[in-house]
């Protein structure tokens, strides 16, 4: 969708990252903004995107290298060795899948104690349960295509449907050298409350029936929202 005002903070952090990407590939969901010019003015490959996975997937295809860096627009790569230190990392403990601890982009006490909560609750759960937020994830090319990418008929959590089907298939873990900050627009418009119930309801779907594969959620990807998949050689 619609990300000219968030896609230049991402595309411009990931300019200064001490470890450049090999290729930068952009998901556009049919946004009528600037956020496909912008796109290209930074250097980066353009594809048909979709919802969330069919984005997703469009710039997997598109991989030349052997590690896919999934990430959205409202994010920033604020530490400028954020790549370094997370390839690094899973290279040196041979993940195949990995993500790390998030933090609102705000100074709002309620919005970092729900994400350190959400921290703490899914390094519990571990390889055993594994969660990765869509917005950050890092996995090896042959795993990607290995379980058949993102699941295009889920309509909510499907980064976390992605990542327990890894199960048994590769090596799961959280990076322990850097950090993710997100932002907290989705909060903002939806609701704190509304989105930690959602959020709760979605858990014990995915624990006891399986995948979200209808409308019930009533999850809106959008809010000017897209999905950019950063590739990187080792």
């Amino acid at each position: 969708m619609n990300e000219e005002s968030c896609l230049p903070g991402l595309l411009a952090s990931i300019k200064r990252q001490t470890l450049q990407p090999a290729e930068i590939i952009v998901a556009d969901a049919g946004s009528s903004d600037r956020t496909r010019e912008i796109a290209i003015e930074y250097g980066a490959i353009v594809v048909d995107g979709g919802t969330v996975s069919v984005g997703r997937n469009a710039g997997a295809v598109l991989a030349k290298t052997d590690l896919i860096l999934f990430l959205d627009a409202d994010v920033e790569l604020r530490d400028p060795e954020f790549l370094e230190k997370s390839i690094g990392e899973m290279m040196e403990r041979k993940l195949d899948l990995a993500t790390c601890d998030v933090f609102p982009l705000s100074d709002a006490f309620i919005d970092h104690f729900m994400h350190k909560a959400y921290n703490t609750y899914v390094r519990a759960w571990g390889s055993v349960f594994p969660h990765a937020p869509g917005f950050c994830m890092l996995a090896r090319r042959d795993l990607h295509e290995r379980i058949g990418g993102f699941d295009e008929e889920i309509t909510f959590c499907e980064d976390h449907d992605y990542a327990r089907r890894t199960k048994g298939i590769g090596k799961f873990g959280f990076l322990k050298s850097t950090k993710i900050p997100v932002s907290i627009r989705r909060m903002d418009k939806d609701g704190r409350m509304k989105i930690a119930m959602k959020y709760l309801f979605a858990e014990l779907h995915l624990a006891l029936l399986g995948p979200i594969k209808h409308d019930k959620f009533n999850y809106q990807f959008g809010h000017d929202h897209k999905q950019k998949d950063i590739q990187k050689e080792k």
